[in-house]
């Protein structure tokens, strides 16, 4: 599941919609979006962003977050480190081949360290 995913189904829950009627009113296949859910599918596009928008009559703080978690939310991530640094190659290899022997506290420690690298709130 990706953080998109995850927070659409969330959204789903609180809610009480069924997937299927959601997917009705929106425009899309229930398929589609329960792969969307399981990150099946990469990211949605902004246009289906702005319908999940409003649907849900999100307002503005959660429907950025919303949009932020779409961007994240590639499921299958490709990293070009041509031209970079020995260290950045190394980093990008060590995570590919072993980001599912980390638990999720791990992960998410990752995550908040190189947010605060890159100066990006967590």
């Amino acid at each position: 599941m990706t953080p998109f995913g995850e927070k659409l189904r969330a959204l789903r829950a609180e809610r009480g919609v069924r997937q299927k009627d959601m997917a009705q009113a929106i425009g899309v296949s229930a398929a589609y979006l329960s792969a969307l859910e399981h990150g099946r599918r990469g990211a949605p596009t902004w246009t289906l962003i702005q319908k999940i928008i409003g649907y849900f009559n999100v307002i503005w703080d959660d429907a950025e977050e919303l949009a932020r978690l779409a961007e994240a939310s590639h499921p299958r991530v490709k990293l070009d480190t041509s031209g970079l640094s020995p260290a950045a190659t190394e980093l990008a290899n060590l995570l590919a081949e072993n980001i599912e022997k980390l638990d999720e506290a791990e992960l998410r420690r990752i995550t908040a360290s190189i947010r605060a690298a890159l100066g990006r709130p967590g």
